[in-house]
């Protein structure tokens, strides 16, 4: 044999860095188009163009302003009602009532989901109840609360917090239920009690599930109180949106109707973009659960 074939040459080593995966996805060599088609923010502002277009079509169709204002008017009263501090003043009132309603259901819906984890009466008080109120719409509790707590932001903050306890309990109550038992007895293994085991085991795990509960119950209390709002009117003297919806409504101003329904759709909008989205990304896609 000769020397080569017994001593072969050593290669010299090196270090080579790999990029994350999000870098290369974004350092690809893709046309402009196709790197701005591929942005879900630019998407959906093609679906809401495409919207308005469709408005604007079917409103000069129909050629009648009191039953379909065009897209173009109500843009128009929109920005007039923004720019008078009209519509700003109203959706003001409108989220104070709802963040003080929405709050207090969910510290309601989690106190009574941690004691329901921890005994068997509770769980079965709390699968009790939300089989009782979880089917009832909240805005049939409005002459009750109105009898109870009279004319004003007390009426509104109870219907509220009914919009928002039920459907988080069972929610968060779900998730808990479906945590795995290998994660509760490293939880117990590790001398995990009450408030530490809830927080430390049951919530992360359960996280998909409180973010779906938080999420519909947002919808129902803002649904429920421009619905609360467009019943009975003003609280206090001081309405909200709902208010701005029905008071322009017997007026015949559909153009300002619908710019309170427009309103309401882009605070919706806002929330789910600007505070659930970036939230899930957050902690969910954080701990692993999803993609």
């Amino acid at each position: 044999m000769s020397a080569e074939k017994i001593n072969p040459p050593v290669r010299p080593e090196y270090l080579r860095t790999l990029k994350t995966f999000e870098e290369a996805r974004h350092q690809r060599d893709l046309p402009l188009a196709t790197r701005i088609f591929r942005r879900d923010a630019f998407r959906k502002f093609l679906i809401l163009v495409a919207l308005a277009a469709l408005w604007e079509i079917l409103a000069r169709i129909q050629n009648n302003d009191l039953l379909l204002p065009s897209f173009s008017a109500v843009f128009r009263a929109l920005i007039e009602g923004i720019g008078s501090g009209e519509l700003l003043s109203k959706s003001l009132v409108s989220l104070t009532l709802l963040i003080k309603g929405y709050l207090t259901g969910i510290l309601c819906a989690f106190l009574l989901t941690s004691l329901a984890v921890s005994m068997r009466a509770w769980q079965d008080l709390l699968s009790t109840l939300t089989s009782m109120f979880n089917p009832l719409p909240p805005i049939a509790l409005l002459p009750v609360s109105l009898l109870w707590f009279g004319l004003g932001q007390g009426s509104l903050v109870f219907v509220l917090v009914h919009s928002v306890l039920w459907p988080l309990a069972l929610n968060t109550h779900a998730g808990f239920q479906s945590v795995p038992e290998t994660l509760r007895m490293t939880g117990r293994n590790y001398g995990l009690s009450g408030i530490r085991y809830i927080a430390q085991i049951l919530i992360p795990a359960a996280l998909p599930s409180i973010l779906a509960g938080l999420k519909i119950g947002w919808a129902f209390a803002w649904r429920t109180l421009i619905a609360a709002e467009l019943v009975f009117g003003a609280s206090s003297g001081n309405g909200g949106l709902g208010w701005f919806i029905f008071q322009n409504r017997n007026e015949l101003y559909t153009d300002k109707v619908f710019a309170g329904l427009t309103m309401v759709i882009l605070i919706g909008l806002l929330v789910e973009n600007l505070i659930f989205l970036p939230l899930e990304r957050i902690t969910v896609k954080r701990w692993g659960i999803q993609r």
